[in-house]
């Protein structure tokens, strides 16, 4: 725990979870804020006149930005300190979400947008770092970690209900305005109660290594991105792909020739850590499949509200609280394999149960399988952020939390692209080329459901109708492949978790001591 202000007293050790409370309250902040703007994309069409590229931009810019820079202010902090780069990260979010609610442009909303990624790069690996160090004895930091990681998987599932929400009765700017208070009350009560904590300051820190990587990745998830959105043979998303995988090329070999790297690359060759990686790469592109048809299976196939939907998708917010609490104990008994395999098989279980709704609504079958959905979920999560974490001494504690948000950010977007193809392709040919109605509006139709609905209400009559019943009934069978599909990739990460070690690991790789794994008074049979 080198450079980290050393709790001395009592009062320190119940201070530390009012550390959690202040962490996971900006945690949330950072992870609704990636999702928070989809609902609010017509108002701010409406008002702000963007061409199709800046829209693209609006939306985009701040998980790229955000995804792009994880790396560079995760080892940052290790070197300079984390509470220090965590504070920072406060303000730039609460300028940024300020600059965003009264944006007069398109282009001042995009400038926003990239800042509030800036902000949130700053923020997201500085919450996971400090919590391994606030909380070194193993059996708190693993409950620490589940409410973390239980925050950050409801925040992401929140954010277009949050948005539509506040769209019933404010602008559109009110999305970001929300985040102001906030991040303003954070400010004084982190530089109040949390430590400051810095790595071992071995060597100078690598400035070019971390913005190569900062490029990199920036242009390979700009091309996984631009492939989600129906341009994968293009020669931008190519070339994007290409520079993108140069520089990170560049960036390992790098790495390999320093004696002081950014990032120790001989941790992924362990199980406890690079399997731990790509096991949440699957978790979030699974995640990413409900999260790309449940609000449109809600709202328009359902015909609910966005407060209705709200209150549908509240059991699998309450599962993976309720799985991130339960973690610890599940980690200890279970151990890292057999948690997260699980993880997956349940969560597997509850998408397939999920392909039975279909166009009449089944609460019963709904509310069940987001039960199951939400607690495989956060198990899985679970399981890979704490083994991963503890795998790797405190000192690498940002850089190893960087590494795992960029996992998580890199698994949203390839699930994007995979998932979103298949959704686009079981959807797109049904309502195109449909007799009775005109080119131009099939073809219109079959972008998406919402703007199928847009035209069969312009055409009216029994064209109308034909192409809404049409749209819906691709849309359902289109879910129920994306669907399927997810249950493949949560079957693959299962077979992964097999990886993983049985028992858990210090953070030198090595088999951890059972008195500091187990809650007290329990004993492994």
């Amino acid at each position: 725990m080198s450079g980290m202000t050393p709790p001395g007293a009592p009062a320190d050790d119940r201070r530390r979870w009012m550390v959690l409370v202040v962490l996971c309250a900006s945690l949330l902040l950072v992870a609704v804020d990636a999702t928070v703007l989809h609902v609010a994309v017509p108002a701010v069409s409406e008002e702000l006149r963007p061409s199709g590229v800046e829209l693209l931009w609006i939306v985009d810019v701040y998980p790229l930005v955000c995804a792009a820079l994880l790396i560079l202010f995760g080892t940052l902090g290790d070197r300079v300190g984390r509470r220090r780069v965590l504070l920072l990260g406060y303000g730039c979010f609460g300028l940024a979400s300020a600059l965003a609610a009264y944006a007069p442009t398109a282009g001042v909303l995009i400038l926003a947008r990239a800042l509030l990624g800036v902000g949130g790069a700053m923020i997201m690996p500085a919450t996971l770092s400090i919590l391994r160090q606030v909380f070194p004895d193993r059996r708190e930091r693993a409950l620490a970690i589940g409410v973390w990681s239980a925050v950050a998987a409801v925040g992401a599932a929140i954010g277009p209900l949050v948005g539509g929400v506040l769209l019933e009765h404010f602008w559109w700017g009110s999305v970001f305005l929300v985040n102001i208070p906030l991040m303003a009350l954070c400010l004084p009560v982190g530089a109040l109660l949390l430590p400051e904590s810095t790595g071992d300051r071995s060597g100078p820190w690598d400035v070019a290594g971390a913005l190569l990587a900062a490029a990199g990745l920036f242009a390979v998830i700009l091309a996984v991105k631009r492939a989600g959105g129906g341009d994968l043979f293009t020669p931008g998303t190519a070339l994007a792909a290409g520079l993108g995988a140069a520089l990170l090329v560049t960036f390992v070999r790098r790495q390999r020739r320093r004696g002081d790297p950014l990032i120790d690359l001989s941790a992924f060759s362990r199980p406890a850590f690079g399997t731990s990686v790509g096991c949440i790469v699957l978790t979030v592109l699974a995640l990413v499949g409900l999260a790309l048809v449940a609000a449109q299976y809600l709202q328009l196939v359902l015909g609910l509200s966005p407060l209705e939907t709200g209150l549908r998708l509240l059991p699998l917010s309450l599962a993976a609280i309720a799985a991130g609490l339960a973690g610890s104990r599940m980690l200890h008994w279970l151990g890292p394999r057999t948690m997260v395999a699980f993880g997956f098989g349940l969560t597997a279980v509850a998408v397939l149960t999920l392909t039975c709704l279909g166009e009449q609504d089944k609460p019963l079958v709904m509310t069940l399988g987001f039960v199951l959905l939400g607690f495989g979920l956060e198990t899985t999560l679970f399981g890979s952020y704490e083994s991963m974490l503890s795998d790797v001494p405190a000192g690498q504690a940002g850089g190893a939390a960087a590494i795992g948000e960029t996992a998580y950010q890199f698994g949203a977007g390839i699930g994007i692209a995979l998932l979103g193809s298949v959704m686009n392709a079981m959807y797109g040919p049904a309502v195109r080329g449909l007799n009775g109605v005109p080119a131009a509006d099939s073809e219109a139709a079959g972008h998406s459901l919402g703007e199928a609905y847009t035209v069969a209400a312009r055409l009216g009559g029994e064209a109308g109708e034909h192409l809404r019943r049409t749209a819906r009934d691709a849309f359902v069978h289109g879910m129920h492949m994306t669907l399927l599909a997810s249950a493949l990739m949560l079957v693959l990460g299962a077979l992964a978790a097999l990886r993983l070690p049985r028992e858990l690991c210090d953070g030198r790789g090595r088999k951890a001591d059972e008195r500091e794994l187990l809650p007290s008074g329990v004993t492994r049979p």
